[in-house]
């Protein structure tokens, strides 16, 4: 990281001058798009292979609609050719089998056959490759069995239970992970609905004409009321207010704007009204920039290794050329109908049970866990890719700090007054001020139990505060740069200081800014404890971001745009850095949506939270420790899983396929049963031992 990196741009940041027009949407790559920054309600990501198209609504109807028909199945078929205490086995039982098997195979199955014909044109066979391996051979292979029954006479041995049993666990470890998991909302959406339909345009006898905000041009004049949303990007005119433009670009006060400055589409002005002449609309506003950069982000492919995915790859590639093998060398030294015995007890081993569900258990046991502790998990590649974290890039307002204005400190400077008496006097002067400053003193009073002092008069002095009498005294309240006199005090860092004066004489002064949440010096100790290094990346000004920095001793850059976060994540994502972002306004939502991981805080806006990976719900910074805890045991067990739900194929296949008969071992299908059905109740144990340590 470069000196400015380090130690922020002292350059402000123009926020309506960003140029993204030059960016051509029809031109970006959609066919490496992340799809697990994507909406999760068309999109299924799952650990077990991920590109059936099908939310997990719509899998919860398959396997409901499916269920009857499964157990029907499981109660007509023997398991491998042992039928079992709740069977009833009758004339024709297997044929009603075969009969209730393809109905089966064409609805259940619709999903995983749809999903390994898109591993196959990706070239990259995994889990929904195996599944369909799997169910197609023992589908196939069974009805081929009842038929030679009925036509031959010859007894031979089906699978329908093996069949029925695979895809009922299949469309249940889809639906346990997609339900886990919830759904994506519509960042893109949610940023649209800050900026109002409609705007009052202004004609040229003054009167007010309405019209849809897509309407208006440059060089409209509109009237912004007080406590509207500004409806796009201008220079004022006319008038004067405060508008807060914190969820935009993360300024953690209401700036006071005047004549000639600039304000920005989706901003919520104060208490003045103002008459702003619009600049830019369309594509060319800070909204639609916005809109551009999570759009460019979710086209970002992703760096989570879908370990499971690879597993399933293998196990697949591995039966097939097992299967083959056997086949050929069972052929040679016995006869065909040994040897394709041999093969489809091989494949039908290889059926991923076990492994199916190593993933989406942990995944809902996780999820739960979380939420528990104010933790929503929306992706579950966040959790493993937390563990590999290189950077985490935090936003100041709102998630280092509290975002609201308050009194750091009240200082005084007579020897006539005490403390108390200080912030008596201030309260009461700013006593019937909506000012955020007036409030902020006002509700510090009354937190401390001190009562304002009556005045006779108040009145605004221009640019400069606020004046009035009390007890026969004049005092005003005015800001240090009116003030022009040096004061012996220390300030803190990025703090705004107002001075109390009487006849010319500063006798107290009140600091205010951002406080710092409780909780982020410790998270601070936590992130370079697991190696992770916090970097502060906020729309707020040089001071007050050295400010927070210095007190968290931490590395930081000020004055950041959205497009500049986006610029400062994707430069560390060149480097092969794994970057976790959190932040919680709109001027976060395209870092959030680019980072590996994105964790928004809860109390944040809609656009950040359709934007994250994670929620932490109660907003605290401290939370994120429990969610680096999370994703290092939810990783830890899902390792597990796999080794315990694919450890049985690697050893089962090989056996399976008769590589031990000359030595007078072989597995037998009910034996391979009892094993798979062994290997899939140890993952689900294991699954729930998830705990997360007490807080």
């Amino acid at each position: 990281m470069n000196n400015k990196q380090q130690n922020g741009s002292n350059k402000p940041t123009d926020h309506s001058k960003m140029d993204h027009s030059k960016m051509d949407h029809s031109q970006m790559d959609h066919s490496k798009m992340d799809h697990s920054k994507m909406d999760h309600s068309e999109m299924d990501h799952g650990a077990m292979g991920g590109h059936a198209h099908h939310n997990h609504g719509s899998f919860k109807e398959i396997f409901l609609k499916s269920l009857p028909l499964g157990i029907a199945i499981l109660l007509i078929t023997p398991l491998m050719d042992i039928q079992l205490p709740f069977q009833i086995i009758f004339p024709y039982a297997d044929f009603v089998a075969a009969v209730l098997a393809t109905i089966l195979y064409i609805y259940g199955g619709k999903p995983f056959y749809m999903g390994a014909k898109d591993e196959f044109n990706s070239k990259a066979p995994g889990m929904m490759s195996l599944i369909t391996l799997g169910i197609t051979v023992s589908y196939a292979y069974s009805v081929y069995a009842v038929a030679a029954r009925y036509v031959t006479g010859e007894h031979v041995m089906d699978f329908f239970f093996e069949f029925a049993t695979l895809l009922l666990i299949m469309l249940l470890g889809h639906w346990i992970e997609m339900k886990a998991l919830g759904e994506a909302g519509d960042a893109q959406k949610a940023l649209a609905e800050l900026v109002p339909k409609d705007a009052h345009v202004v004609l040229e006898d003054d009167s007010i004409e309405t019209r849809p905000v897509s309407d208006l041009q440059v060089g409209d004049v509109i009237r912004v009321q007080a406590g509207e949303n500004v409806p796009a990007d201008g220079i004022i005119i006319r008038g004067e207010s405060r508008v807060n433009e914190a969820l935009l670009t993360g300024e953690s006060k209401p700036i006071e704007k005047n004549v000639k400055d600039q304000v920005i589409g989706g901003s919520t002005n104060g208490s003045g009204v103002l008459y702003v002449e619009v600049t830019e609309t369309g594509d060319k506003s800070f909204i639609s920039q916005v809109q551009t950069l999570i759009s460019q982000a979710q086209s970002q492919p992703s760096r989570a290794e879908n370990v499971a995915h690879k597993v399933a790859g293998l196990l697949f590639y591995i039966a097939v050329v097992v299967a083959l093998i056997a086949l050929l060398i069972w052929t040679i030294i016995a006869d065909l109908p040994t040897a394709v015995i041999f093969t489809v007890t091989t494949l039908v081993i290889a059926c991923p049970h076990a492994l199916g569900l190593a993933i989406p258990l942990v995944v809902s046991r996780s999820t739960s866990l979380g939420a528990s502790r104010g933790l929503l998990v929306k992706n579950r590649e966040a959790l493993e890719l937390t563990t590999k974290a290189d950077v985490m890039v935090l936003d100041k307002t709102g998630t280092l700090t509290t975002g609201e204005f308050k009194v750091l400190d009240v200082t005084v400077l007579s020897d006539k007054y005490s403390e108390e008496e200080i912030t008596g006097l201030l309260a009461g002067i700013e006593a019937g001020s909506s000012h955020p400053i007036a409030q902020s003193i006002v509700n510090h009073a009354e937190a401390k139990g001190i009562k304002s002092v009556s005045f006779d008069s108040i009145e605004i002095v221009s640019g400069a505060g606020i004046e009035g009498e009390a007890n026969g005294h004049h005092y005003q309240l005015i800001s240090q740069k009116a003030y022009g006199k040096a004061l012996r005090m220390d300030i803190p860092k990025g703090a705004t200081l107002s001075i109390l004066v009487e006849n010319n004489e500063a006798i107290g002064a009140v600091a205010l800014g951002d406080e710092l949440k409780e909780t982020s010096r410790n998270l601070i100790e936590v992130l370079k404890k697991y190696g992770i290094e916090p970097l502060m990346a906020t729309g707020d000004n040089e001071e007050a971001a050295q400010g927070v920095a210095e007190v968290l001793g931490i590395q930081y850059q000020a004055n950041q745009s959205p497009e500049d976060k986006y610029k400062l994540v994707e430069s560390m994502k060149n480097q092969n850095k794994t970057v976790i972002m959190v932040g919680d306004g709109v001027n976060d939502a395209p870092s959030l949506a680019l980072a590996d991981v994105g964790i928004a805080i809860g109390a944040g806006t809609q656009v950040a939270l359709d934007s994250a990976d994670i929620i932490l719900t109660q907003s605290d910074p401290g939370d994120i420790e429990s969610f680096i805890e999370l994703a290092n045991k939810t990783t830890r067990k899902m390792k597990q899983n796999l080794v315990w739900g694919a450890g049985y194929n690697f050893i089962a296949i090989p056996i399976a396929a008769g590589l031990l008969a000359p030595i007078g071992i072989t597995l037998g299908p009910a034996f391979g049963a009892v094993l798979m059905s062994l290997s899939t109740v140890i993952v689900a144990i294991n699954a729930m031992l998830l705990k997360l340590d007490p807080k």
